[in-house]
């Protein structure tokens, strides 16, 4: 990619506008697509400018990691629990089917920056201002995030794309079914996947309500 000329090049460069561009061209590209030099051609830019800003590429995943966390629900402390976690993992599974890409790094970095720790600090104490006692808060976090996570990614996996694309992505595969070796796959896919508005997506809401009704603050 050429480098851009004309207007860009008189936008000075600062963290932000580094950070806000790397997230940019993590969405179009994934994160093997984004490195110093990439963002230094999206940029209009040079590599060695980017290095007073991001010293490498650890830092520009720690600081779009911290840019998706600032985009989900932040819980509000003193609301009712049940309804921050429901709001909070609407919007995580949201923001991260835009950004499948950062499904697999909100926990991985080691340098959190501000927004990842209000996030966790919030969520906590929701938690714990509900009358969750500290080990039920662990519990229930760690929970909710494998949850919300492990969906996501399932989510992002599947060859599907809504409800109108079911019928078309399991045709071919119920193909494999029609000698009876598979019955119990059979009866799941004719009677619930392929029945009419089935949509994956609505399992989620089903796994929250299973989650919440057995969480116990005490």
């Amino acid at each position: 990619m050429a480098a851009r000329t004309g207007t860009d090049e008189r936008i000075p460069l600062s963290r932000e506008r580094v950070l806000r561009c790397a997230l940019t061209l993590a969405d179009r590209e994934g994160i093997a697509g984004l490195t110093i030099r990439t963002l230094a051609q999206e940029l209009g830019s040079r590599p060695m400018s980017l290095y007073y800003y991001v010293a490498n590429k650890e830092q520009i995943l720690d600081g779009i990691v911290d840019l998706v966390f600032g985009e989900v629900h932040l819980p509000v402390i003193g609301n009712p629990w049940r309804e921050e976690m429901l709001v909070r993992a609407r919007s995580m599974r949201e923001v991260l089917s835009r950004r499948p890409w950062a499904v697999g790094l909100l926990e991985s970095r080691t340098h959190p920056g501000p927004a990842t720790l209000r996030h966790h600090d919030a969520t906590l104490g929701t938690l714990r201002s509900a009358g969750f006692t500290l080990r039920a808060t662990a519990h229930a976090y760690a929970l909710l995030d494998s949850y919300i996570y492990g969906f996501a990614l399932q989510e992002v996996a599947l060859p599907l794309s809504g409800a109108d694309s079911v019928a078309d992505v399991a045709a071919p595969i119920m193909e494999q079914f029609s000698g009876g070796q598979y019955p119990w796959v059979m009866e799941i896919a004719t009677g619930i996947v392929m029945q009419p508005g089935y949509d994956f997506a609505d399992e989620f809401e089903y796994g929250l309500e299973l989650i919440f009704d057995g969480l116990d603050p005490r």
